[in-house]
């Protein structure tokens, strides 16, 4: 759980407005995401942070209780992939000091270039949970498979190798050129995808290894080219490992009407398995508990920079809800899934049947 010490000296006001909204995140939590278990699964997710944290679009900058929803909605998983992590270090640094010592970070360089926007990809895990297993880099296409006249992707796709319980996998998060809904721009993004998506596919069959291929990869709908260039290539979604009727909503922007976020599988037989609870993959809609849209005026007035605040409460609100939070929390929710990563009495009954 984060280090909330700090906030016993806060301002009343600020102490009073952040711990009642922590407690609603708590809560809410609770009731749309799987518990954490010590051994039996991996709660894995991905998540688009929204510009973290530089502020040059001016919307911000973040406030201090902001770092801590942020925390605490990482904190209710073991591995967190973030996409927009800045070139600035010292927000990262100030989250994973919320965070606790049980938890670190994995880190690219900056990606130069005016489609890669000084990002780093980052993955945020808990040690007691998760082993990093000494293979990290991003990933460079062959020459023979560049994209376009781009040559690379936007942003450098970023792989690493991970373990938790019996559960060995390879982890690469990305974030896919967007570019437009048509012409050249949708081009680059659906090649992009698809030229990323088949050289995870050779790697895979190429060494019989588990891969997860996680990020904001723009995905317009489950029927669009950006899906099929994952589909294509073999990958499982986490509504094709769902053994229920549940029809979960997939839609990760905060609009609930794009599925730019995905957890895409290239499984060994029988080692991507989803946990035993109920909602065992979805998005976790964090505005329903911070930030609310009824919370507009309130924090108009809290707002360190107003200059791009409308002067109306009407066109106040709307700001609220379509930008200002945004820049607060994300454009983008959660996507997660739980993964079964005890394989102990399958690994028996094998050799008791060898027998």
């Amino acid at each position: 759980m984060p280090m909330y010490w700090k906030i016993k000296y806060w301002k009343d006001d600020d102490k009073k407005r952040a711990i009642s909204r922590i407690l609603r995140l708590r809560q809410y939590i609770m009731t749309h995401v799987p518990q954490r278990t010590a051994s039996d699964t991996l709660l894995l997710a991905t998540w688009n942070l929204r510009d973290f944290d530089s502020n040059k679009f001016g919307h911000g900058p973040r406030l201090e209780e902001t770092f801590y929803y942020i925390a605490e909605v990482i904190s209710a998983f073991d591995l967190v992939a973030l996409q927009e992590i800045n070139y600035d270090m010292r927000p990262l640094e100030k989250l994973i000091e919320l965070l606790g010592p049980s938890w670190d970070y994995i880190a690219t360089d900056e990606t130069k270039g005016s489609s890669g926007n000084q990002e780093r990809m980052v993955y945020v895990f808990n040690r007691n949970k998760v082993q990093f297993k000494h293979i990290a880099g991003e990933i460079v296409l062959p020459k023979n498979e560049l994209i376009q006249d781009a040559y690379q992707a936007a942003r450098s796709p970023f792989l690493v190798r991970f373990q938790s319980g019996w559960f060995k996998f390879n982890l690469c998060t990305v974030h896919i050129y967007y570019g437009d809904m048509a012409g050249p721009g949708y081009t680059r993004r659906v090649a992009e995808l698809n030229a990323i998506a088949k050289f995870i596919q050779e790697r895979a069959e190429k060494d019989g290894e588990n891969y997860i291929l996680l990020g904001d990869m723009n995905v317009v709908n489950p029927t669009d080219l950006t899906m099929q260039a994952l589909t294509k290539h073999n990958f499982i979604l986490p509504k094709d490992l769902l053994t229920s009727n549940i029809d979960i909503d997939f839609t990760s922007n905060v609009g609930r009407d794009k599925h730019y976020d995905q957890i895409a599988f290239l499984p060994r037989k029988n080692e991507v398995i989803l946990g035993t609870s109920k909602n065992n993959a979805g998005i976790l809609n964090y505005y329903q508990a911070v930030y609310r849209d009824d919370e507009a005026l309130e924090y108009y007035s809290i707002a360190t920079n107003r200059t791009k605040w409308p002067s109306n409460d009407v066109d106040q609100e709307l700001y609220f809800k379509k930008e200002w939070r945004t820049w607060q929390m994300s454009d983008h929710l959660p996507l997660f899934v739980e993964l079964k990563i005890d394989f102990t009495e399958q690994y028996l009954e094998g050799i008791q049947k060898e027998q």
